[in-house]
């Protein structure tokens, strides 16, 4: 029998968030499906019996993203790819993504993109890989007093926040324009409430101008994402040392491009440091050239922050 596919109505979101549940350690996936107005018709089912239950699901989430020249387009992202373990091995998401690519298309979505660990279930479907980097190293001791200081974001800073990654990503490649939804449901999704993330303030007027991401939970402490003026990432990484070995951490993986203002802060985190090359991202044209998607994929600076995550 060929599986049934279509895009979903209302009555199967209890079914989608069941299979996202059983396939994958992640109970925000549904508020994230939410954020999307359009969601059922972005959303590809297959199903071998029609009378039963859904098989494989494969979720288009509309962005905008810069370009190489940081400017916005309109691009599908690729996410909450699931198959039920029964029904694996039968070229369910291959048939999903043909019936997305289309969707993508007709809507006038530039380029795609998408994150994995298994690219071969995508390449052959036209998306390509693109290399990404990060730093990682062992935990540097505690350096001298910062001269900004360093606290805690409160719900107080939102705005403050908001506006630094405006200005810090204003042209940068490959980062998505954040809406205020965004803030609201997908990057506490990713990173938590705001209140984990730390703030530098200047110590004269005493704004904030730094934010800085990272996570505590794991083998090593993980930076997510950081905003803010130059001379104050020095003194955030160096606060995220000191919560780092206070949780019992050692070592620590910095997830932000590279340029000389990174390079320059990283010993106040970082003892030691080498690079790591990864081929996580996967991206394929659809109304632009591969030549203009993958300038963007590999300009300096390009990065799409774990916190816009589809």
């Amino acid at each position: 029998m060929t599986a049934l596919v279509r895009t979903t109505a209302p009555a199967d979101e209890p079914a989608l968030a069941a299979l996202w549940e059983r396939c994958f350690d992640a109970p925000h996936l549904p508020r994230l499906h939410a954020l999307d107005p359009d969601r059922h018709r972005h959303t590809f089912v297959a199903q071998n019996d029609p009378d039963g239950g859904i098989d494989a699901v494969v979720v288009y989430v509309p962005r905008w993203i810069r370009d190489a020249h940081g400017v916005p387009r309109r691009v599908g992202g690729i996410g909450s790819v699931a198959t039920r373990p029964e029904a694996r091995g039968q070229g369910l998401v291959r048939r999903l993504l043909v019936a997305t690519e289309r969707v993508m298309t007709a809507e006038g979505c530039d380029w795609s993109l998408l994150f994995t660990g298994t690219p071969g279930v995508y390449r052959s479907s036209g998306w390509q890989e693109f290399a990404s980097t990060y730093t990682e190293g062992t935990l540097a001791p505690a350096p001298e007093a910062a001269a900004f200081r360093i606290r805690a974001a409160t719900g107080r800073d939102a705005a403050a926040v908001a506006a630094l990654h405006d200005t810090y990503n204003a042209d940068r490649p490959l980062s998505a324009v954040r809406t205020p939804e965004d803030w609201a449901v997908r990057a506490p999704a990713w990173y938590g409430p705001l209140e984990d993330s730390l703030v530098a303030e200047d110590p004269g007027s005493g704004h904030v101008v730094g934010w800085i991401v990272a996570r505590y939970d794991g083998e090593c402490v993980e930076v997510h994402e950081y905003a803010g003026a130059s001379g104050c990432l020095g003194a955030l990484l160096a606060a995220v040392g000191e919560r780092g070995r206070a949780a019992g951490l050692d070592r620590a993986r910095v997830r932000l491009p590279d340029g000389p203002v990174v390079r320059a802060a990283l010993p106040a985190l970082l003892a030691d440091a080498r690079t790591v090359t990864q081929h996580v991202g996967m991206a394929r044209p659809l109304h632009a050239t591969e030549e203009s998607v993958r300038a963007t994929v590999t300009a300096p600076g390009a990065v799409h922050w774990f916190g816009d995550c589809f």
